[in-house]
C-alpha cells in the first residue's frame, strides 16, 4: 500500500456522513497526544492531518482515503477541560454514533501519551473499544521526550498492562520515527485479514 497516495475526504459531522465503502484504522486519543503528528508521520506529509498546539482542533470525524485501499479516521480528541460541555457531548455523541457500526472497522490505534500512566478516559475508550470486539492496539507517542530508564519503565509499564487486557503496545516517537514500521504492519495485517 502506497501511504503517500493519501487524500482528505471528508469532516463528518453526523451519521449521513460517515463512509461505509473501505475498511477503516481508526485512531482515537486524547486531545495532545499526538494523533495528527502520527498521521502525519505513517503518511510522510508535513500536514495532511492539521496539528496545533491548542489541544482539541480536531472537531470532527475527519476521513482520509489511502491509496484506494482504506481510510484512516481520526476522531476527535477527548478530555480537553477547555472545552465546553455541550461540544463534549455532541463529540462523545458522534463518537458513539461512529461505533454503532462495526462491520468496516479494521483497526482501532489507542494513542496514549508515554510520559503518563493511561487516564480515566484513557481506559474508558480502551474498555469501549474492547466491548464493540473490535481489533485495535495501544500507541504510546512522544517516547522521545523521556530518557533512556524512564522510557523502559514506562516501556515495561505499557506492555504489562496491555498484556493483561490482551492487546499489543507500541511505543512511538514522530522525531526518531521509532515504532513506525510496527504499526505499519499491524495495519496492514489487520486490512488483510479484513479482506479475507
Amino acid at each position: 500500500m502506497n501511504y503517500h497516495n493519501a487524500e482528505f475526504v471528508i469532516s463528518a459531522v453526523s451519521e449521513k456522513q460517515f463512509l461505509t465503502d473501505l475498511p477503516e484504522i481508526v485512531f482515537c486519543g486524547k486531545s495532545n497526544v499526538g494523533k495528527s503528528t502520527l498521521l502525519n508521520c505513517l503518511l510522510g506529509r508535513r500536514s495532511l492531518a492539521r496539528t496545533s498546539s491548542k489541544p482539541g482542533k480536531t472537531a470532527q470525524i475527519n476521513y482520509f482515503r489511502i491509496d484506494k485501499t482504506c481510510y484512516f479516521v481520526d476522531l476527535p480528541g477527548y478530555g480537553y477541560a477547555k472545552v465546553s460541555d455541550a461540544q463534549l457531548k455532541k463529540w462523545a455523541g458522534y463518537i458513539e454514533k461512529y461505533f454503532e457500526n462495526n462491520d468496516n472497522k479494521a483497526l482501532v490505534v489507542l494513542l496514549t501519551d508515554m510520559r503518563h500512566p493511561p487516564t480515566g478516559l484513557d481506559k474508558q475508550m480502551f474498555y469501549t473499544i474492547a466491548d464493540k470486539e473490535i481489533p485495535y492496539i495501544v500507541v504510546g507517542t512522544k517516547l522521545d521526550k523521556l530518557n533512556r530508564t524512564e522510557a523502559e519503565k514506562m516501556k515495561n509499564f505499557y506492555r504489562e498492562w496491555c498484556d493483561e487486557n490482551g492487546t499489543y503496545f507500541i511505543p512511538f516517537s514522530s522525531v526518531t520515527g521509532h515504532g513506525k514500521e510496527d504499526i505499519i504492519d499491524c495495519i496492514e495485517q489487520a486490512i488483510e485479514e479484513r479482506s479475507k
